[in-house]
């Protein structure tokens, strides 16, 4: 895999993640659309660590710096 996510998508990701999270926890978002919001935002924290997103490959995006 090579790396195609910069630092600013990284922390980008990582912010609407803990956002999600908390009004996940908060009760704000419940039900089925919690469930998946909290699938997705722990897709974006797993692809902030490992700096690669799947999507960005079939487009051909990325953000990193060269």
């Amino acid at each position: 895999m090579k790396k195609n996510m910069g630092n600013t998508d990284k922390l980008i990701r990582i912010i609407i993640a803990i956002i999600v999270a908390a009004l996940y926890f908060t009760g704000t978002l419940t039900g089925t659309i919690g469930i998946i919001a909290m699938v997705i935002a722990g897709v974006f924290v797993l692809t902030s660590l490992v700096s690669f997103c799947p999507l960005y490959t079939l487009f051909g995006i990325s953000t990193c710096k060269k």
